[in-house]
């Protein structure tokens, strides 16, 4: 058995410019400095045993600040946990993108990672990590085209909204190996 608590990061500057982000290496904005700050005090009263991240630094920097806030001890980084390849997509915007690749961008093969291969690395990262931290709840932090396929996964239907970001979803697997969703893309800590 096993708890664990997957954290979209916080928003970027490219978040924010709506600029496909994949693997490139961007910080938090400001706001999303704020909002992991808001949900690092959302989770003062809650018992995680560590937290993970991602190896990209919008991930660890809001890992980071849960952890200083919190003191919830910061595990490592892991480049498993890193976003979907986009291949050609990233550093676009959705007029980059049409106006290079036409409107049926989507449908073109572009070099974007495959389901299969991202899937691989989340059972390879979920096995060690299960293996080390058996009975624990580790927080992990990664990326909402990482997370809304791992989830897919593992729930057996596809996530029908956006991922926001700093949204938390904790996962249990039980010792029959049955996932169970305790919440589900919650960002009740950004209303305060």
């Amino acid at each position: 058995m096993i708890t664990v608590g997957l954290i979209r990061h916080g928003t970027t500057e490219w978040n924010i410019a709506g600029r496909m982000q994949g693997q490139m290496d961007t910080e938090l904005a400001g706001i999303g400095i704020e909002q992991a700050e808001l949900l690092a005090r959302r989770l003062i009263g809650e018992q995680w045993d560590g937290i993970m991240a991602s190896d990209l630094i919008r991930a660890r920097q809001t890992a980071q600040t849960i952890s200083d806030v919190t003191g919830i001890p910061f595990l490592g980084i892991d480049s498993r946990l890193r976003e979907r390849h986009f291949g050609q997509l990233e550093g676009t915007t959705l007029e980059d993108r049409i106006s290079r690749f036409g409107e049926n961008w989507r449908e073109q093969d572009l070099g974007l990672e495959t389901d299969e291969a991202l899937i691989e690395r989340w059972s390879s990262f979920f096995e060690a990590l299960e293996q080390s931290h058996r009975g624990k709840r580790i927080l992990v932090v990664s990326h909402g085209g990482f997370i809304a396929p791992v989830l897919e996964r593992i729930m057996g239907e596809p996530v029908t909204s956006h991922l926001n970001n700093t949204s938390l979803t904790v996962m249990e697997l039980t010792a029959d190996a049955v996932w169970n969703c305790h919440l589900l893309n919650c960002t009740a800590h950004l209303n305060k």
